[in-house]
């Protein structure tokens, strides 16, 4: 299902040509990319959510694959669509989006190729992605100031869902 998600993104992306526009919207899909491999950085030993592998060897790849294909396709093909100078339709953008992203997850879950730990559910992702969107459209505009608003709210979850960040690597590896 991994897969099958990776690929259909990669066939929008070039069906509607959006891939031409990939230098406007570039930092903000490498942003995005950085943000998944941080997350499964800080949390090795504690995943909130984690995706369990199917066509791909271990969750690692999967992850990867996310990191590097499906997250920044979904960031060119929501940036690419942005409506620029009508807010109720950029409003509208946002809830499609965020819902696309919650009815894969609900898909995913219960189809036993995500599971859930340490009290993230269903419900935490949904207030992850409402603010995950507007993150990504404030980075394509302000990138410095989504910096510092980014590291704010990876300091919130990392505070509300008690992640051992601080763990000797030592002890997280043996």
């Amino acid at each position: 299902m991994h897969f099958a998600l990776a690929l259909l993104v990669a066939i929008i992306v070039w069906r509607k040509g959006v891939w031409r526009e990939w230098s406007k919207y570039h930092t903000t899909m490498m942003f995005f990319a950085v943000g998944n491999v941080t997350y499964n950085f800080l949390t090795a030993n504690y995943f909130l959510w984690k995706m369990k592998p199917d066509f791909f060897p271990n969750h690692s790849i999967t992850e990867m694959i996310y990191s590097f294909i499906t997250f920044p396709s979904t960031a060119l093909l929501f940036l690419s669509a942005y409506p620029e100078s009508d807010t109720f339709k950029a409003v509208i953008h946002h809830v499609k989006w965020i819902l696309i992203y919650v009815l894969i997850e609900w898909f995913f879950t219960t189809n036993d190729r995500m599971i859930y730990q340490h009290g993230w559910n269903l419900w935490w992702s949904a207030a992850f992605d409402v603010t995950m969107f507007p993150i990504l459209r404030l980075h394509h505009k302000r990138p410095i100031l989504t910096y510092g608003i980014s590291v704010v709210l990876c300091v919130f979850w990392i505070w509300m869902f008690d992640v051992p960040v601080n763990v000797p690597i030592e002890q997280r590896h043996g």
